[in-house]
Order: C-alpha cells, then sequence, then structure tokens
C-alpha cells in the first residue's frame, strides 16, 4: 500500500539516530520502495518484471544511467531544479494528437499559434523556461494560441509536426508548421509570430486612398473597419484581429502622426489622443459603429467587430456566407427570415438595389436577414427559386432554412420589385404577416449549394502552393534541418540519376544505330525543309530539321519497297509535274514530327511517269477501289482516275498497304473526306452515304488542302489501327513505265 510506505518512510529514525540491530538495513529497503512507488515510471517497471536489483535490464531505462540510479540516493530540490512549477505552468498548454487535429489544426486559420517541443530531462528546455513564460504571458492575452508538446508522452504528434529535438519551437498557421531558428529571445519570438501573418492583411490608408477604400465595399461584399492610432508601425493586436475576420472584414490603419492622414482625421473628428475604430457598411459618408478607448482589449475589439461583421444588405457569394446569414431553424424563438432580391448587374437594376438597400435600412429587426444575389453568378438557386411562378428578376423571396442538407420554404412577393413605394408597402405587409404566422410560406425546395463568386483560379492557387513549398525548403536548407529534408533531397537526386542515366543510354543508343544508306548518285534524293517547331508526336523526336523524300523510280524501286527490311514502311505521295512543288513541301510539313522514327521511309511517285502503277495496285486489291464513290451502274474502269495527292504506306516484307485519300473540303466535304482512317470507325452504310458525291468536283480543290489530315492519318498508322489492304505482288514499275 502507498500510504502505508509513506507513513512507513516518516516514521522510521535514521540508523544514526535508530542504534537497533538491522536498522541500517531496513533504511535502505524502504528507501529503495518509497523511490519506486513514487516514479510511475519504476513503478510499471516493478508490477510488470518483479524485483528490481543492480543487474535487471529494462526496455526504458538507459544503460549509461543504470548503476548511478541504484546507487545513490538525492533529494532533487538540492539541484534547485524547477521542474514541478514548470509542469504546472505548462499544463494548460500541453497538447495531444486528437486534441491538435480535432481543435488546433482547425483553429490555426483563424489565430496563429506558438508550440514548444520539450521533454523530461531536458536541460537546455529549462534555460529558455523564463524566457517562453514571459513571452506566454505577452502573446496569449493577444490571442495567440500557445501549445506544449513532451515528445516523450506525444511521439505520434512530434513527427506528425516535423520535430525531432528538444526543445525545439514551431508557428502554426493556415494549417503549415514552420519552425523558429533564431536565439530564444522574447522580442525574436514575438517578431516571429508576427511574420507569420500574412503580408497585406492591413492596408495603410492616406489622405489619397481613405476614399477608394471604403468605397470597395461592393467589389469585395465586406464592411471596412478603419483604425486611427499614433504609431507608425500596425499594431500586433490589429494584425490578429485582421487575421481572425479576414474572410469578413477589410482592415485599414491611418497612421495619424502623418501630415498625409490629417484630411481623414479631420474628415471624420478622430481624437487623436486615444487609439478609434470605425466600422463602415454600405454608407462611406457616416461609420455605421464607432469605438474609442484608450487600453484596447482584444475582447472588446472582438465583440465590437464580431458584431459588425456582415454588411447591412449584403450579396450571397458562397455556401459560407449563407448559412451564417441565413442559419437552420432550430428553436421557434430563434427563427430567421431570409428577404432575398434576385437582380442582375446592369445599369437597369441600380436602382431597384438601392430602393431595397433603403427599405432594408429601416427594416433592422433580427428575425430578418436581408441579402441579394445576382442571377447570372448564382444560375442554379436562381432557378430553383423562380421557376415555379415563373417569374424573372427583379424578384423578392421570403425564405427560411429548414436543414442544412438545402431544404426551405419560401415565398416569391406578388408584383415583382421595381422600388416604388407600392412595392416597399407590399413587402412590409409581406413581412408583417410572416412574422405573425410562419405557415405564409407555402412553397417548398431544395436549393443547390452556392457557387464561391470569390474562388481563386487554380493556376493562382497552384502557384502559391508551390511558392510556399519552395520558401520552406529554402529555409529547411538554410538552417541544416537535415533529418526533415532527407526524403526530399533523396527524392531529387533520385530523379536526377534517373534523367542522367536515361540521357546516357540514349547517346550510346543513338551512336550503335546503323548508318542510312548511301545515296546513289545516278538519282540524288529529294528534299524538303520543314519546321522544327512542330510538335512532335512520335516516340523519338526528329534529329534533322528536314525531311529526306526520294523518288520512286525504275533503280530505287527494288530497294525502297520491294526489298524493304522487315517491319519497315515505305511512305508514298503520289503527285504530277504540276503538283510537285506544293505536295512535296505540305507533304514534309505534315510528316515531320514523325520522321524521327527509324522504320519509316519517304518517298514519292510521279503519275506522270508511272500513269500505271497505281490502276495495276488498286486491280490487286480491290477491296482498296474506292467503288463506292461512283453511281452502281458506272463502269469503274472507263474513269480515269486521279490518284494525285494519295498518299501509301507499302510495307514491301508483307506485301499490304493502307491508303490515304486527299481531304476534300468545301462542297465536297462529304465524299472526299474519307480514307482509311475513317472507314475504321464507320459502318458500310454511313461510307456509302458519304461518297455519294461526283469524283468529277475532284478537280476544283485547291491542291495544298489534300494533304491537311495527313497527320491525324499518321498517327493512326502508327498506333496500327487503319486497314490493310494486301496484294499478291507488287506491279513492276519498270514494265509499266512507258517509253520516251
Amino acid at each position: 500500500d502507498v500510504s502505508k510506505v509513506f507513513n512507513t518512510v516518516y516514521s522510521t529514525p535514521h540508523p544514526d539516530k535508530n542504534k537497533s540491530p538491522g536498522a541500517e538495513d531496513m533504511f535502505i529497503k524502504i528507501t529503495k520502495s518509497y523511490e519506486i512507488l513514487s516514479n510511475e515510471e519504476r513503478r510499471a517497471n516493478y508490477d510488470r518484471f518483479g524485483q528490481m536489483d543492480e543487474n535487471q535490464n529494462f526496455a526504458r531505462a538507459p544503460q549509461g544511467f543504470r548503476h548511478y540510479q541504484d546507487s545513490f540516493y538525492f533529494d532533487e530540490s538540492f539541484f534547485h531544479f524547477p521542474r514541478t512549477s514548470r509542469d504546472f505552468t505548462d499544463s494548460k498548454h500541453h497538447l495531444h494528437y486528437n486534441q491538435y487535429i480535432s481543435e488546433v489544426l482547425p483553429d490555426s486559420f483563424k489565430r496563429p499559434y506558438l508550440i514548444k517541443i520539450t521533454s523530461e530531462w531536458c536541460f537546455t528546455c529549462v534555460h529558455i523556461e523564463p524566457v517562453w513564460k514571459d513571452t506566454v504571458l505577452e502573446l496569449e492575452p493577444l490571442g495567440v494560441g500557445i501549445g506544449v508538446v513532451d515528445i516523450g508522452y506525444e511521439r505520434q504528434l512530434a513527427n506528425h509536426l516535423g520535430a525531432h529535438r528538444t526543445p525545439s519551437i514551431l508557428g502554426l498557421i493556415n494549417g503549415k508548421v514552420t519552425f523558429f531558428h533564431y536565439a530564444v529571445v522574447r522580442e525574436h519570438l514575438r517578431q516571429f509570430v508576427e511574420s507569420l501573418l500574412p503580408q497585406k492583411l492591413v492596408e495603410k490608408v492616406t489622405d489619397n486612398s481613405y476614399l477608394g477604400f471604403l468605397n470597395s465595399w461592393h467589389e469585395e461584399n465586406k464592411p471596412r473597419v478603419l483604425m486611427f492610432d499614433v504609431a507608425s508601425n500596425i499594431p500586433f493586436l490589429y494584425k490578429l484581429t485582421a487575421f481572425a475576420y479576414k474572410d469578413y472584414v477589410q482592415f485599414g490603419y491611418v497612421d495619424m502622426g502623418l501630415t498625409e492622414t490629417s484630411k481623414v482625421v479631420q474628415r471624420f473628428s478622430i481624437n487623436t489622443y486615444a487609439p478609434t475604430m470605425l466600422l463602415f457598411k454600405e454608407s462611406t459618408d457616416k461609420p455605421a459603429d464607432v469605438m474609442q478607448a484608450r487600453g484596447m482589449k482584444k475582447q472588446i475589439i472582438d465583440e465590437f467587430v464580431s458584431n459588425n461583421r456582415f454588411l447591412l444588405v449584403p450579396r450571397l457569394v458562397n455556401q459560407k456566407l449563407f448559412d451564417e446569414l441565413c442559419p437552420v431553424k432550430q428553436f421557434h424563438r430563434r427563427r430567421k427570415y431570409c428577404v432575398l432580391l434576385v437582380t442582375g448587374e446592369g445599369e437597369q437594376f441600380v436602382s431597384v438595389n438601392e430602393a431595397f438597400f433603403d427599405f432594408a435600412s429601416s427594416n433592422t429587426k433580427e428575425v430578418l436577414r436581408f441579402a441579394y444575389v445576382y442571377q447570372r453568378q448564382q444560375q442554379p438557386l436562381c432557378d430553383t427559386l423562380l421557376k415555379k411562378e415563373d417569374t424573372t428578376p427583379p424578384q423578392v423571396i421570403l425564405l427560411e432554412r429548414r436543414s442544412a442538407t438545402g431544404r426551405v420554404l419560401y415565398r416569391t412577393v406578388t408584383g415583382g420589385w421595381n422600388g416604388s413605394d407600392d412595392d416597399k408597402h407590399r413587402l412590409h405587409e409581406q413581412l408583417e404577416i410572416l412574422q405573425r404566422d410562419p405557415s405564409h410560406l407555402t412553397h417548398d425546395a431544395m436549393l443547390p449549394e452556392l457557387n464561391n463568386e470569390f474562388a481563386s483560379m487554380f493556376l493562382i492557387h497552384w502557384i502559391n502552393t508551390a511558392y510556399d513549398y519552395l520558401a520552406q525548403f529554402y529555409f529547411d536548407l538554410l538552417y541544416s534541418n537535415w533529418r526533415e529534408m532527407m526524403p526530399v533531397l533523396s527524392l531529387i537526386f533520385s530523379a536526377l540519376f534517373i534523367l542522367f542515366g536515361t540521357v546516357i543510354i540514349q547517346a550510346f543508343s543513338d551512336a550503335g544505330e546503323d548508318k542510312p544508306a548511301k545515296q546513289k548518285a545516278t538519282d540524288p534524293p529529294k528534299t524538303a525543309e520543314s519546321s522544327p517547331g512542330q510538335e512532335s508526336t512520335s516516340s523519338r523526336p526528329p534529329k534533322k530539321n528536314f525531311v529526306e523524300v526520294t523518288e520512286l523510280t525504275d533503280i530505287t524501286y527494288m530497294s525502297n519497297l520491294v526489298r524493304l527490311k522487315p517491319g519497315h514502311i515505305n511512305v508514298v505521295l503520289i503527285l504530277t509535274d504540276a503538283s510537285k512543288q506544293v505536295l512535296l513541301r505540305k507533304f514534309a510539313k505534315e510528316v515531320y514530327s514523325f520522321s524521327g522514327s527509324q522504320t519509316l521511309h519517304y518517298s514519292f511517285l510521279n503519275v506522270d511517269k508511272h500513269s500505271q502503277w497505281m490502276d495495276s495496285l488498286m486491280e490487286s486489291a480491290p477491296d482498296a477501289r474506292p467503288s463506292d464513290c461512283l453511281d452502281e451502274e458506272e463502269d469503274f474502269t472507263s474513269n480515269k482516275s486521279d490518284y494525285t495527292g494519295h498518299v501509301l504506306a507499302l510495307n514491301g516484307h508483307k506485301k499490304y498497304f493502307c491508303i490515304f485519300r486527299p481531304v476534300f473540303t468545301g462542297e465536297e466535304a462529304e465524299c472526299s473526306r474519307w480514307s482509311d482512317e475513317d472507314a475504321a470507325t464507320a459502318g458500310p452504310s454511313k461510307a456509302t452515304r458519304s461518297r455519294s458525291s461526283s469524283r468529277q468536283k475532284a478537280t476544283t480543290l485547291e491542291i495544298h488542302h489534300k494533304l491537311d489530315r495527313l497527320s491525324l492519318w499518321m498517327e493512326r498508322l502508327m498506333e496500327g489501327t487503319l486497314p490493310r489492304h494486301y496484294v499478291p505482288a507488287w506491279p513492276g514499275l519498270d514494265t509499266i513505265t512507258p517509253q520516251k
């Protein structure tokens, strides 16, 4: 029993005074028992392992201190460790993991937190304790959150915060953790917390800018607070207040000690001997509320701003504002009716809106909340409220929220709203009836969630997030927080190693590739320049700024087609002498992004020299013949086909080809925009309809438009999704070439 041991310790005399046999041994045993029972950790070890002796090893006992703990017995008060008082001071600020996640982290979006990481037997923590205590006494009344984490008991929370050593001090704001790296001085800690706040929370206002500051309430949909003081720097209390209410109120600061602010001070008759706060709503000539006191306290400022955080008639710009302005009904005595004006943003709605503001200013009952909404900005909400009676803005709607999911009871005021005296009288009568009889709201609806009109663009949000990460990376690197930086550095070096290895492998693979065959002197290859700026869609980028196109003649026919390597394809352009220059230039531009492939070769065939080769190829593959572009009774062989602008992908080894037919624009769109890529994705009925136009219209085409869709066809070729037309053998080019 613990109480019996304690009583025995205090009732047993010291061996120097008790000369009885065995008194010294008994005193040692009692002292050991007292030490075990007074220490929770040693008491737990005793319950788990039994009798403690000098040779016993515990997992939690440090190896280097075990013999000293068992051999020396001393009173901690002899060393004057202020451990008890320190623990008592920090006890109300101790943080636990669940408390941090559920309370502190969400609250950091309203106020900054200063958190100390400490542990038992941390002698450095004892040295900074007086500075920490003074800092807490100064900052906590201003609204700064304070937290203490014992790394021995809250290892999970310490790891979550990234703190691995004691003592450590860190700041928390908007869910982001920032470490303190300077000397632990009260002024440094204060400056550190102040640096956590956003830079433009409070705008400095002068004689030239105060009118613009007050008149911007309409764009930002927020009241304005002007703080007058004689300090050159904005007081820290004002900044904390501005951060706490940044979503509701815009703050400005006037330094009354400057000559540039004398006009605004005289304009509002400010007493220069005491700090003053003016709160403006829709009217910029007269403040809606005033507060003046020599000693501004946080509680007084919070109450002043909280009671005026909404405009007299605010615009519903997001769901959060709608939830706070028109809360869900809870009790009969706490009913809140929302008087909503559905209006527009044009000039014709200005007088209508101002009349609604005047009516709201004369009806300031707590049970009524006035607001307006732009139909263009909140189209789903307005459609839901106006669809039953099929009315158009401007309209006044009385509603009461019944559930957080969006269910409301509402009623549209008959006659619309034009701002006339009759409209005001009619609305006043409807409100009187509603306050006497809640069943006056006859319609029921489920409202959609409101659009956030002030949501930042994705790009801006991404840039801000990237900036925060880069800034954190810089500070961690600057102050050598290597344990936290190791995962990031490891990731960076791994990415660089993979990138460098890929470049080396690519360089060696390019060096080992087969060199292209030598060009024959009798027929030099034709080249067509192309812009290297085209976007590459192939797996290997082009190595040259031009495309090498070889003419298909009697000499090159065997090597470029019949004896082509397995897996290689020759892309052949069909042209004439008249269209040669135009088509070659267009062809090079279309296929340039695919010229990096080692399995594709490019050639052209002049049908003026080899007029019968295409006909022989089509006769060998009847399924490739575009016979359904002609009338069923028309003989295909009786008409001479024009193959100018056709492109063939010839696989010489497997004896098949894919065909691209020119793109026809204008009146010939349906018949002519048909090639193998379209045939692969459409049925035969669609193909027949699309080929119903006359082939004779093809001559009216501009030549440079014939290859407009060739790049898309090349993509399908690389994917392997084009139809393949097989031939029993390639027709011989030499036997068809006419003799001259």
